[in-house]
């Protein structure tokens, strides 16, 4: 923790931003960036597996909760004392929240971020370590993290801004997760399965 600290950042916010919206534009979206612990990172366009996840996460949403919005692509301001920039792969908040919101929203009102591990290198540092950090830093009461890797669910709880997450549980595909209030969810993970290569 210390040593990501001391990290110096590569830009400022503001120059990030300006670099990610000339990116989208130019690359039809193809490419999308994002600024956590003062570093730049590339996120991996998103393969069909992948989408079929989060389009399986926003089916259960609906059918428990047709009162809040599953958003794709909505970018987040995070690590308030770093001035971080995470997109994640799908944000849910109450219905109608991100209205008249910008490019990068404030976290207050989210109630659970998703993110789904993409085959490539920077996954382990990105999603399992990085991003339970920015998100709990930020006070976001949910990640949900789909290790495809592990072929588990995590399921990050109890924001804590100076560690992340004080509460973490694993569920292996095929295992019911539940996503407590007050959201309520009931994850059944059997369909994640055929979702890993």
């Amino acid at each position: 923790m210390a040593e990501r600290g001391l990290q110096t950042p590569q830009m400022s916010v503001e120059e990030f931003e300006r670099i990610a919206a000339f990116a989208a534009k130019e690359t039809d979206d193809a490419v999308r960036l994002e600024f956590i612990n003062g570093r730049i990172g590339v996120k991996r366009v998103a393969d069909g597996d992948h989408n079929t996840i989060v389009t399986w996460l926003l089916r259960r949403c609906m059918q428990y909760r047709p009162d809040l919005d599953l958003y794709q692509g909505q970018g987040l301001r995070v690590e308030k004392y770093r001035d971080g920039r995470a997109r994640p792969d799908a944000v849910l908040v109450p219905e109608e929240h991100f209205a008249g919101h910008g490019e990068w929203a404030d976290p207050s009102g989210v109630l659970l971020v998703l993110e789904v591990t993409s085959y490539d290198s920077d996954t382990d540092r990105r999603d399992r370590q990085e991003k339970p950090v920015a998100y709990g830093a930020a006070g976001i009461p949910f990640y949900l993290l789909v290790d495809r890797d592990a072929c588990a669910v995590k399921l990050y709880s109890d924001p804590d801004p100076g560690v992340g997450y004080g509460n973490c549980r694993t569920a292996p595909f095929g295992v019911a997760l539940l996503i407590p209030e007050p959201l309520g969810i009931e994850l059944d993970t059997e369909k994640l399965k055929q979702y890993v290569d």
